[in-house]
């Protein structure tokens, strides 16, 4: 069980050093995104979980 998760991990850490230079500007765009939604919804009063 121990030796699959480090494989799943391996895996998923190779895949993020291929894809880091193709998809860091899109994940750093739906941060952002997401932080102006959160505040939107604090600003307005309603619950930012929901």
């Amino acid at each position: 069980m121990l030796l699959i998760i480090g494989i799943v991990l391996l895996v998923l850490w190779l895949l993020g050093l291929l894809t880091h230079v193709l998809l860091g500007g899109f994940i750093h765009v739906l941060l952002v995104i997401a932080i102006i939604v959160f505040l939107v919804r604090v600003i307005q009063g309603r619950n930012p979980l929901k």
